[in-house]
């Protein structure tokens, strides 16, 4: 169609107005508006492919004509259902729009059960994440529907209740499959593989990785294999594996990483495999202790990662991309070798051996920056998994690696990660944003995220109508949030009203990681006079409150009443003390937290009572709702516990002291031996606000 827009140029007095000049049937209403429902189909078509598939269903409902376009089948080649929650009922929705699917991304074993109703006859790809409780028959059901495969992968986590019979029933249903790559299978018999190469003439690719056994015989029958791994994979025969894969005509990628292997099966390999050009055998102790070898300069095509490396092997991935002239084998072999290091770095930054460092800030987040910039989506979501990974020493303290974080922001790995998360791709925004949340924890990454406008990348993620790139964006803000550096920018940026919203957005069931990342983002910027405002402002008081009511997981709860606590310790500075305490059921749900299991949650809920008790209405409606017996009790029982707990839990009874009546009740139930208590510490507690920042 030749129907567009033009520009021209009128006057209005002495001002050029830039004005639109409008072809066909794109004419302007009354109001000088473009009608959009006139613009040409392939222009909506175009429009609709550069959104996620929930926005192209909200745009297709909006008139009769989109409706008919956004079924296209052209916008429906592939689909990822990793986001979202995919059951029957869903499946059986999305089933009109697939009937031309190709490629297809799922989560879970809901996901993968529902995958037979879409009713997508026509798919060549299947990829699978988090396949732990998948079963035989749910694989083989899914073979036998789509007899068209080409590929199929599952992992990289273990796909523990798979065995033999379902790699059968995959070679006898798909004879056109070219890839298989399964994780942690516990064992792969001469059959299954046996039923492969006689069934899947052109198989030349299989992934049989982290898995205890697998029959090194049977492999050698495959004779169209091109590319290996056997990564991570133990009780390997390695001498029946060289007297049987050295057989395979086309063998040219094998990779036998975190393997056993050593050096002389290796060196064997070479030379008795007529076509094998890359051995990739990342983390090999057996390899990496044997000077020789790594030192052995006359096996150019054997290198090891771990080893020190010129400039120009450091930047291979680089080179290849910017050559002007590549075949197609030379792109299939680098497009295998970009797929199984991103498993394996993925692999090893998730076990965190030791003795790595070096690796690390040398290579290792280099290397996963290259792989960051692959053309491969599935490789670049998972280079950034790895780059969140990495730098985690403790997960529990959110302790993370100084050096690797530096190393990445170093080499250039914010703005790339920041890119990422600017994407339309859901899965690259969610693992760009996890990256982004966890290497914010060092001050330096975090002021290089905000100085090149990370916080509003971030702030705007957090609007996600996806619940695991809205999650990872609240888990940044939280990080960011810390100290008073950046409590500002986020509040310009829009993300104290998008971490509130969050709370209304996401069910306390089944949503908890993203609502305790909005509390404690919140329970930080609530921690600063201005920021404490806007949050009541947006309705934040409200939304603390309903998650200490209503939410039963222990971390939201805790980082509710850390940001109400945190909003209640402005003393005169505003009026969000009175606001926190006139909330209705506010004072109510503190103190049931008081009598909660988890001494966080108790510690936090005290501390908002103490600052709530500086309130005169707010001391005698604490009392009414049941406070004076909660706190003297947990006073009294909590003489082992954290001197934080014991500390808030005092305090708070002192604040509420300050009322003759209080002050008797709390005498009359047994309160006074932990006042007393306190007066004899070193805590000085009188006119004293608490306030909690992590």
């Amino acid at each position: 169609m030749s129907r567009r827009i033009r520009r021209k140029l009128t006057r209005r007095g002495q001002e050029k107005v830039d004005c639109p000049e409008v072809d066909e049937c794109l004419t302007l209403d009354e109001r000088g508006i473009v009608d959009w429902t006139k613009l040409p189909n392939d222009t909506v078509i175009q429009l609709f492919s550069c959104l996620n598939y929930r926005d192209r269903a909200s745009l297709s409902s909006t008139c009769r004509t989109w409706r008919n376009l956004g079924v296209s089948p052209c916008l429906w080649q592939g689909l990822d259902l990793r986001p979202h929650k995919c059951d029957s009922a869903a499946a059986v929705s999305l089933a009109p729009r697939c009937r031309n699917l190709q490629k297809l991304r799922f989560r879970g074993a809901e996901s993968a059960d529902a995958i037979i109703q879409l009713q997508a006859k026509s798919l060549i790809e299947i990829s699978g994440d988090y396949c732990r409780k998948i079963t035989d028959a749910t694989l083989s059901v899914i073979a036998a529907r789509h007899e068209s495969l080409e590929s199929l992968q599952l992992g990289p986590d273990f796909c523990e209740r798979i065995s033999s019979d379902a790699i059968k029933a995959i070679a006898i249903c798909c004879p056109q499959l070219q890839r298989l790559r399964l994780s942690g299978i516990r064992e792969v018999d001469g059959d299954a593989i046996n039923a492969l190469a006689r069934h899947c003439h052109g198989l030349v690719d299989i992934g049989l990785i982290d898995c205890l056994n697998i029959d090194e015989v049977a492999l050698g029958n495959v004779l169209s294999l091109r590319f290996l791994s056997v990564a991570g994979t133990t009780n390997m025969k390695w001498s029946l594996a060289l007297q049987n894969w050295s057989k395979l005509p086309n063998l040219t990628g094998l990779d036998v990483s975190r393997t056993d292997i050593i050096p002389n099966a290796a060196l064997r390999l070479f030379s008795s495999s007529p076509c094998l050009k890359i051995l990739c055998a990342l983390y090999c102790p057996a390899l990496e202790q044997d000077a020789n070898f790594v030192s052995n300069n006359n096996h150019r095509e054997v290198a090891s990662l771990f080893a020190d490396t010129t400039n120009k092997e450091r930047n291979v991935f680089v080179e290849w991309r910017n050559l002007k002239t590549k075949g197609r084998k030379v792109d299939s072999v680098m497009n295998w070798l970009e797929w199984i290091l991103s498993h394996s770095l993925l692999r090893i930054a998730e076990s965190n051996p030791q003795g790595l460092d070096n690796f690390w800030l040398s290579q290792g987040a280099y290397l996963l920056l290259c792989l960051m910039r692959s053309t491969q989506e599935e490789v670049q979501e998972r280079a950034a998994t790895g780059l969140a990974t990495f730098v985690v020493i403790d997960d529990e303290n959110a302790s993370i690696h100084g050096g690797r974080a530096e190393a990445v922001m170093r080499d250039g790995g914010i703005g790339l990660l920041l890119n990422l998360a600017r994407s339309w791709r859901e899965g690259l925004q969610t693992e760009a944003a996890k990256a982004i949340a966890n290497l914010s924890v060092n001050a330096n990454v975090a002021k290089a995220v905000a100085e090149e406008g990370g916080i509003s990348v971030l702030a705007i993620l957090a609007k996600s109508m996806n619940r695991l790139a809205a999650e990872e964006a609240a888990g940044g803000l939280w990080n960011l949030s810390v100290g008073e550096e950046h409590k500002a920018a986020i509040a310009e940026a829009g993300g104290v009203k998008a971490l509130v919203d969050l709370i209304f957005k996401w069910s306390i069931t089944g949503g908890e990681g993203v609502l305790e990342r909005a509390a404690g983002a919140l329970a930080n910027l609530a921690a600063d006079d201005k920021c404490s405002m806007e949050v009541a402002t947006v309705g934040g008081v409200h939304a603390l409150v309903k998650l200490a009511q209503d939410c039963k997981a222990e971390g939201v709860q805790e980082q509710a009443a850390r940001a109400l606590a945190n909003l209640a310790a402005h003393g005169d500075s505003n009026s969000n003390n009175a606001a926190v305490g006139q909330e209705a059921g506010a004072l109510e749900a503190l103190v049931q937290l008081i009598r909660s299991p988890h001494d966080g949650v108790r510690q936090e809920a005290a501390g908002a009572l103490w600052n709530l008790s500086f309130d005169d209405r707010n001391r005698e409606a604490i009392a009414a709702a049941g406070g004076v017996e909660a706190l003297v009790a947990l006073a009294q029982s909590c003489s082992n516990a954290s001197p934080g707990l014991q500390e808030r839990a005092a305090g708070a009874l002192w604040g509420l002291s300050v009322s003759e009546a209080n002050s008797i009740a709390i005498g009359r139930e047994g309160g006074v031996a932990p006042l007393i208590a306190l007066a004899r510490s070193d805590v000085e507690i009188v006119n004293f606000e608490y306030r909690s920042e992590s």
